[in-house]
């Protein structure tokens, strides 16, 4: 018989901590705990396996499932000498989600299941305290009420705060026990109103109904966002892990809190967390209560203190990695209810992993893989200019680090519509969630009610959003979209600024500057990339300025630079178009010479910029037209200019411009007059570009640089083109340096860009000394999606499960993937020590980066910015491979 519920408890679990695929994360981390002999309250998972089966089922458990839950529960009641439902000894429980993935707040929970009006007063009267009693069963019925019978969570915010006001209680913990059994009564007459039936009073029909509800919200829709934005596969399943609830709302020798083993902002070696006395642990998370630094905790309760340090160091040591955990405190007495790999920042990610290098307590290989890609990104994070004026309104707490501007919204749906066309702060009192579609398109998050772990802080981190949380002197009117600080007021369209590494909140927007990325734990990080890596990493730049930038973030040399962009320069776009409306190949030559001085600049920048490293330069690739006002527009204006009887000569002038981009324009441009085939219908074109790159090419070698150039031809398919097209390169190369007197090493290489390309390899790689993959149109052409059209099919496609993710940010292994290994294969059994790259932008999607390395490219090629995170995919695809067995492939 499959097993499907394991129990923990006694100091014995039928479990393990490697046994994440089956228990999820939570019930992984319980049952290592409980085996290792730490306070953990007694109970049970229901694996994820039923998860897969629940839905299967049309939202039902098996009679065989069924069974061993209430065999689990038996042991449970056995082990606590409590009992569901008892008069006596009431059992009580909590039901949490736990994936193998942690996805924070993302899915439900309930606490306090098993109170009714009977086993209320028997809790009441065994704990002497009426007031916990009843607080507990307000909490249950919310929470069971919001979860399980889908009512709005407001409904029942507004009874408490009604009764809270009436009762003149300043805080949740001063309203009487009388208020409290008023709000339970209101509570029920709402659920009724809503649902048409009474609260449920039977425990087991509560423990089935929130079971049901927990696997059901795996489902809901801010766990699909969050799963798709975050990769994680919808296949997995949560599990549902019933446990015995401990108390911190007791009274003053009780409390709940959340912490780290380490700063998850920052990557500090310091014990970090907060803690509520007299609350539950959804106090914290939610952010209702503005909770205690959990260093105060000592002050507190120092034993309880000394206590959860000595376990939380223990359990740091035994994982090898940053705890997050939770705890509660019942009556003095500490009990551990959860510990997992807590999320960090990438600031964080980067320290920790370093300084466990020099603890010795992981190799640098492990390091490696501690840190996802992507989060380097928040490394290059700008911070606030330290020169500029700025007003501060509030300090709050910094919760995940950065320094953002954008203007300020109240709602996560005003979030996703703003975000259309500006930067947004989403402001909220306190962020839930159902929150998850805005805050993922905000550019900063500011609740002023949370705390350092609440729901906004631990999310945010994880994005690397800059956020601020607890800055109460802030108060949030989200009906009327309203701010308020002082004598200050904010509306929504009103701009902050936010500096997520102090906590500061700024009026307005405040300039920015470029954090210096190659000092301390994030250079020693990268040095330990550096030498793993087998792909070398070049960029895409196409001015000076950005060669700089991508020398600094590591480059190895440029992998393409687009020369067109250089042609819109305003100074330069008259030359280009007088060029396209000549009529002879001597005008077009004579406005081609005009352009040639501004071309040679270009690439004198470059050379000198990147001295000693190779530069890819592509020749001219897109259609004429691109450079020419657009059809529709002239038309616009001539039409215009007609109607007002405007100047004779200007008219014929747009008439001119008119017929010729008429004469230009195609139905599908990105596959016509366009790449090669420009050089070779006007070969004057490719020798003006030619004769500027060995130009510059000479007179920065005689600077004493190092200078590579290599000439790339765009758009091959017919071997022939590159052959006439490189037969111009070396003649012009020829000319230059018999002039010069100076000879300049180059070479001359072609990008493989469509279909075509691919299966004729072999053929093309007698003439091409190097390979550049142009993925972006080779997706393009291999799916018959346009890049500039298919968002909409691709979002429904990933949406119903046809499409895994977007193949023009992660490369289609199968399909274009399958192109790519043709063309290496090809192309080197024609010449075995054929250079060969990629320079679409999949050059900086880590999966895309992990199997370039696996088919053996030379090389990836991507934005400036996105270098550190291709050095880092690179590093950890020799690592993965290595730990699996595999040999790198050389192709």
């Amino acid at each position: 018989m499959q097993k499907y519920v394991y129990f923990f408890g006694g100091g014995k679990a039928e479990g393990k901590g490697d046994m994440k695929d089956t228990l999820g994360g939570k019930g992984a981390g319980l049952a290592e705990m409980t085996n290792a002999g730490l306070p953990v309250p007694p109970g049970f998972t229901i694996s994820t396996d039923v998860c897969k089966t629940f839905y299967d089922n049309n939202g039902k458990l098996s009679p065989e499932i069924q069974a061993q839950i209430d065999e689990a529960l038996g042991r449970l009641e056995g082990v606590s000498e409590q009992k569901l439902g008892s008069t006596e000894h009431p059992l009580l429980v909590s039901v949490r989600s736990g994936a193998k993935f942690s996805m924070p707040g993302m899915m439900d929970t309930i606490l306090n299941l098993g109170l009714n009006e009977t086993t209320v007063k028997a809790l009441s009267s065994r704990t002497g305290n009426d007031r916990f009693a009843w607080d507990s069963y307000r909490r249950f019925i919310q929470m069971y009420g919001n979860v399980v019978l889908q009512i709005e969570k407001q409904a029942f915010d507004e009874i408490f705060d009604n009764v809270k006001e009436k009762a003149h209680a300043k805080l949740d913990t001063d309203i009487p026990v009388a208020s409290l059994q008023e709000i339970v009564k209101r509570y029920k007459a709402l659920v009724k109103e809503k649902t048409k039936a009474d609260f449920p009073d039977d425990p087991r029909q509560q423990l089935q109904g929130a079971v049901y509800a927990v696997f059901g919200s795996w489902n809901n829709p801010r766990a699909i966002h969050y799963r798709r934005m975050n990769k994680i596969s919808e296949s997995l399943g949560t599990a549902v892990n019933v446990q015995a609830m401990v108390f911190g709302n007791m009274g003053d020798t009780s409390g709940t809190g959340v912490g780290f083993t380490r700063n998850p902002s920052t990557g500090e070696k310091e014990f970090y967390g907060e803690f509520l006395m007299n609350a539950q642990g959804e106090d914290v998370v939610a952010g209702i209560r503005t909770p205690l630094p959990i260093g105060e905790l000592n002050r507190v309760m120092p034993d309880c203190y000394k206590q959860l340090r000595e376990i939380t160091d223990r359990l740091e040591r035994h994982y090898r990695d940053m705890q997050d955990f939770e705890f509660t405190i019942q009556e003095t007495r500490l009990y551990m209810l959860q510990t997992r790999n807590g999320k960090r920042t990438g600031k964080a990610a980067v320290k920790i992993a370093a300084d466990m290098v020099r603890e010795k307590l992981i190799s640098s290989d492990e390091a490696l893989m501690r840190v996802e890609p992507s989060q380097l990104d928040q490394l290059l994070h700008p911070i606030l200019d330290p020169k500029a004026q700025a007003k501060e309104l509030a300090k709050g707490l910094p919760a995940s680090p950065g320094a953002v501007s954008g203007m300020i919204v109240f709602s996560a749906n005003d979030a996703v519509e703003k975000a259309k066309k500006n930067r947004v702060v989403l402001v909220r009192k306190e962020t839930v969630p159902d929150d998850i579609h805005g805050m993922e398109v905000a550019v900063g998050i500011l609740p002023s009610r949370c705390g350092m772990t609440s729901h906004a802080a631990v999310v945010a981190r994880g994005m690397g959003i800059c956020c601020v949380v607890g800055a109460e002197s802030i108060t949030i009117d989200e009906k009327n979209k309203v701010l308020r600080v002082g004598d200050k007021t904010l509306r929504e369209g009103d701009w902050v600024t936010l500096e997520g590494s102090t906590g500061r909140v700024f009026e307005g927007q405040v300039p920015t500057i470029e954090a210096d990325p190659n000092s301390g734990d994030f250079a020693e990080f990268m040095a330990m990339a550096d030498k793993v890596r087998r792909l070398g990493i070049r960029a895409n730049a196409d001015i000076p300025r950005d060669a700089q930038v991508a020398r600094k973030f590591g480059a190895e040399g440029i992998g393409l630079c687009r020369t067109e962009h250089m042609f819109f320069a305003k100074d330069r776009l008259p030359h280009v178009q007088k060029m396209i409306l000549s009529n002879t190949e001597a005008e077009r030559r004579q406005h081609l010479d005009t352009l040639l001085p501004f071309q040679r600049a270009d690439f004198e920048g470059l050379f000198r910029e990147m001295d000693g490293l190779p530069v890819t330069i592509r020749l001219l690739d897109p259609p004429l037209h691109e450079f020419l006002p657009k059809r529709e527009e002239l038309m616009v204006e001539l039409a215009t200019l007609r109607a007002k009887g405007g100047d004779k000569k200007e008219i014929e002038e747009k008439e001119k411009l008119l017929h010729r981009v008429e004469a230009l324009h195609e139905i599908n441009p990105m596959l016509g007059h366009r790449g090669c085939r420009l050089g070779i219908t006007y070969p004057e074109i490719s020798e003006m570009q030619c004769r500027a790159i060995f130009e510059a090419a000479v007179k920065v070698q005689k600077e004493g640089k190092t200078v590579k150039p290599e000439i790339m031809i765009p758009l091959v398919v017919v071997p022939k083109e590159l052959q006439e097209q490189k037969a111009i390169v070396d003649r012009v190369a020829q000319d230059v340096f018999s002039k010069a007197g100076v000879k300049v090493e180059y070479m001359t290489g072609t990008m493989i860009e469509l279909p075509r390309a691919s299966v004729v390899a072999d053929q093309i790689a007698e003439t091409a000394e190097f390979f550049s993959f142009g993925t972006n149109d080779l997706t393009q052409t291999t799916f018959g999606f346009s890049r500039d059209d298919a968002g909409k099919i691709i979002a429904d496609y990933i949406s119903k499960g046809i499409l895994k993710s977007d193949p023009f940010q992660e490369l289609d292994r199968d399909g274009v993937g399958a192109l790519v290994k043709m063309g290496i294969e090809k192309g080197r059994a024609t010449r075995p020590k054929l250079k060969i790259g990629i320079c679409g932008e999949h050059g900086g999607d880590p999966s895309s980066v992990e199997f370039c390395d696996q088919v053996g490219l030379d090389y990836v090629s991507c934005s400036p910015y996105r270098v550190p995170i291709a050095r880092l995919a690179a590093a950890q695809a020799v690592v993965a491979r290595k730990s699996s067995g595999e040999r790198g492939r050389t192709v």
